[in-house]
């Protein structure tokens, strides 16, 4: 991949670049003065937004799957009237759900109530020490307003028990005693101790750490120089959860990052820590990450001599040139290539000089290719009439060079399309979520003091498929 990147990129149709060699001395540029420091690239991020619109299959497998079998169990319990008892009350079949509104949801949850009820030891109660066993099934309809917390709680910040769905009576000395009011009561009391002010009641956090653990190792790039690693810092995570006009269950998911680079032997050996959840008012299905990739001038110089030094080349019809001693460097915010050069015409004459070559290097999606614009020389030789005839065509020039250098990257794109593509995807329990759509290419060229700063620019939108 190396090695076809950087033909691509260095291999500068010939009779384009060293017409550069018939230019004459330019004004506008000079390879003595410094231009200034170029801007500083923007800061590498990585950001992603989901709506997803959970199946109410998928939601009754978290309910059924994520609520204890044992809802209540308790000894010696304080029912009033001078009764007292022990009860369990334990699952006995599959929670049904039905949405209500934007916020809240009917719970239907078939329970068995194990145990045993009997008088307080003082009084009647001294008379009848026996406790009566308890062995009933109720379905009882809970309405709560379930809630993401921050730490993947799912809690609820309201409860109310609508129905009991069952009646609980007993026989004490031939008579019918109703004690449905009494275990209506005591679930209220559960309720309110477990399913309201946002107390957990179900959680998402090994789920959600697993899935990120998987997207947001560190991964490593081999690219020109050497290889790279790379991690994502979340720096916010953000949600919205409702039910729309059909019932169905929404989440949008987002999240906002920073992306790190580091040595390919001293990448982090986990992903970084998740923050807390933020409200998320963004309705946008989106993924973007910008890859910052680095060429230092050193390496671009060799394979630019690999290519060119030493190499004669036809300029026109009269005329070939050699390059030698080629150097790239930045030029403020252009890139420039430095090089000397021999000509020799057929009528035997020579003219040797050096050659001084700006560029912005940009990227065309339109046919995936590599140009230069804003180009612009200087050439010091010592013949002034050639210098003087090439300042004439010198717009003309400009514009050849600028038609004639574009440099078709397209297979390069495609060889990290299929490496990045692997690398987004994600399988978690409940649903598996991969890119689609997905582009990647250069966003921007950085020349900095020391490195060529390549952003590339990774963009898609995020497939769910629910289990």
């Amino acid at each position: 991949m190396k090695k076809q990147f950087l033909s691509l990129f260095i291999n500068i149709p010939k009779s384009i670049v060293f017409l550069s060699l018939v230019l004459a001395s330019c004004k506008s540029i000079n390879p003595s003065l410094n231009p200034g420091p170029s801007l500083p690239p923007p800061s590498p991020t990585a950001a992603v937004n989901i709506p997803l619109s959970i199946p109410k299959e998928t939601i009754s497998r978290i309910l059924n799957g994520q609520i204890p079998q044992t809802l209540f169990k308790e000894t010696g319990l304080d029912m009033g009237s001078g009764i007292t008892g022990d009860l369990q009350l334990q699952r006995n079949g599959k929670i049904t759900w039905s949405a209500l509104d934007s916020q809240r949801i009917q719970l239907t949850v078939p329970i068995n109530v194990l145990g045993e009820i009997g008088l307080k030891p003082k009084g009647l109660g001294s008379l009848f020490q026996s406790k009566l066993p308890i062995n009933e099934n109720f379905t009882p309809v809970f309405v709560i307003d379930p809630k993401i917390n921050a730490d993947w709680g799912i809690g609820s910040e309201s409860f109310e028990l609508v129905d009991l769905g069952g009646n609980l009576g007993i026989e004490v000395l031939g008579m019918q005693v109703d004690l449905s009011g009494i275990l209506r009561r005591e679930l209220a009391k559960w309720g309110s101790r477990n399913l309201s002010g946002g107390k957990e009641l179900a959680s998402l956090k090994t789920l959600t750490d697993l899935a990120w653990g998987q997207v947001g190792k560190p991964f490593s790039v081999d690219w020109i120089g050497g290889n790279t690693a790379f991690s994502i810092q979340p720096k916010q995570l953000m949600l919205r959860e409702f039910f729309d006009e059909e019932k169905n269950y929404n989440i949008w998911l987002g999240m906002d990052g920073k992306v790190n680079s580091h040595p390919a032997d001293a990448a982090p050996s986990r992903a970084f820590p998740l923050p807390g959840l933020i409200p998320n008012e963004n309705p946008e299905n989106k993924f973007e990450m910008l890859i910052p990739l680095t060429v230092n001038y050193a390496t671009l110089d060799e394979l630019l001599r690999e290519n060119l030094d030493g190499k004669a080349f036809r300029v026109d019809k009269k005329t070939t040139m050699t390059p030698s001693n080629i150097k790239t460097q930045a030029y403020g915010d252009l890139l420039a290539i430095n090089m000397d050069f021999i000509a020799e015409q057929t009528n035997g004459k020579t003219l040797s000089g050096t050659l001084f070559v700006v560029g912005k290097p940009e990227y065309n999606a339109s046919n995936r290719s590599l140009i230069f614009q804003d180009v612009n020389f200087k050439m010091e030789s010592g013949s002034l009439g050639a210098q003087t005839g090439v300042g004439l065509k010198k717009r003309k020039i400009i514009r050849r060079i600028e038609s004639k250098a574009v440099f078709p990257i397209g297979d390069v794109l495609a060889e990290s399309l299929g490496s990045i593509t692997g690398r987004l995807g994600l399988s978690t329990p409940i649903v598996d979520l991969n890119i689609e759509n997905l582009t990647v290419e250069p966003s921007g060229f950085y020349p900095m003091t020391r490195d060529l700063i390549i952003h590339m620019k990774a963009s898609g939108q995020v497939n769910a498929v629910w289990k």
